[in-house]
């Protein structure tokens, strides 16, 4: 790995913190940070008042680079009012009244909407000035890349296929992670559809450092030193880090879920739209197979917000077998349970300093 990584965002070490959407901690993004790589902080459903307050704690807690995460709308989105009157959502809605009811929950009226305004969260994060933005599920519009650039912040783009790379390049991201299909998590595809868009991180990662010539950060199946070491053989320049991560005391994840973790095995993990209306890597468990066998489900948003309102429960009551169990197909490399371990763990594997 060189030090292109570093000279761009100004980090110590090329390892970045995945963003996890729901269950991202400030303590995880600052300890990642203070250590020398790039915190980051995944931001999906948050309103610019909530940004606001995170970038402040991030701040507040570390005075090294951090970058916020972001979900570009791919315009597809369903609203509320579609949803008012689909069948598919009512057929979701009934599939999940049973969870509801486990959690001491009835089945909520829809919202006036499922997410804030991205436009308001991209003013949020601008102002915030993290060291840099990411984005997953597309290109950043050309103006929020420009005013990015603008403030002095980098912009990260996400790609899970080399085309995909190649637009993210064309419209002006300054780092590309590309997020082999092993990564945990959603499957942030944008060009084709998910499932055709299923490349591994070892396929992908040299085919993308072919193809572009700014910075390349590997995603998917990265957990320890040797997957490091496997990412710089390729030609990445950094290497990006969830599931073992996310197995840590540090992060926002309940216990029930980071002790699935590393309980798992290497084909544990299931490709599902059932959590959120998109296809997402992660744990089987009771909630996802009640899902997928009433074949009931809503477009995303909608899933997402309707599964999210008892997840929220579930995860104060710590029951794992109602959760979303993201992770990737590294998860039972997942042994260590301090962040601190885990990034000093992973830095050992980076080369030697030239």
């Amino acid at each position: 790995m060189t030090m292109s990584l570093g000279a761009t965002i100004g980090v110590e070490a090329p390892i970045v913190l995945g963003p996890f959407g729901g269950v991202s901690s400030v303590e995880l993004a600052a300890i990642v940070s203070d250590r020398g790589g790039l915190g980051t902080f995944g931001l999906y459903g948050y309103d610019a008042e909530r940004i606001r307050q995170v970038a402040a704690e991030l701040h507040a807690r570390t005075r090294r680079p951090f970058a916020l995460n972001l979900w570009v709308p791919t315009g597809d989105e369903a609203e509320p009012a579609d949803a008012a009157t689909a069948p598919a959502f009512a057929k979701a809605a009934a599939s999940v009244a049973p969870l509801f009811a486990e959690v001491g929950l009835e089945v909520p009226g829809l919202p006036d909407a499922f997410l804030p305004p991205f436009g308001e969260q991209v003013d949020a994060v601008l102002e915030a000035r993290p060291a840099a933005v990411s984005f997953v599920f597309g290109v950043p519009p050309e103006d929020v890349v420009e005013r990015a650039h603008r403030a002095g912040i980098v912009v990260i783009g996400t790609a899970t296929t080399v085309d995909e790379a190649v637009a993210l390049e064309r419209g002006g991201v300054d780092v590309i992670v590309a997020s082999g299909s092993d990564a945990g998590g959603h499957r942030t595809s944008f060009l084709r559809p998910a499932e055709q868009s299923l490349v591994g991180t070892m396929a992908l990662v040299p085919q993308v450092v072919d193809a572009v010539g700014v910075p390349v950060v590997a995603a998917g199946g990265i957990a320890d030193r040797r997957g490091v070491a496997a990412a710089s053989a390729l030609g990445a320049d950094g290497v990006q880090v969830g599931t073992a991560f996310l197995r840590t005391q540090q992060s926002a994840a309940p216990e029930s879920h980071r002790q699935a973790i590393p309980a798992a095995a290497a084909h544990d993990t299931v490709l599902t739209r059932a959590m959120s209306g998109r296809l997402a890597r992660g744990l089987p468990n009771r909630a996802l197979r009640t899902i997928e066998e009433a074949d009931a489900i809503a477009p995303f948003p909608a899933q997402n917000w309707l599964t999210g309102r008892f997840r929220a429960a579930a995860s104060r009551l710590d029951r794992g077998d109602l959760l979303s169990l993201w992770a990737g197909q590294s998860a039972a490399l997942a042994r260590l349970d301090d962040a601190t371990a885990v990034f000093d763990e992973l830095r050992a594997g980076l080369p030697p300093a030239r």
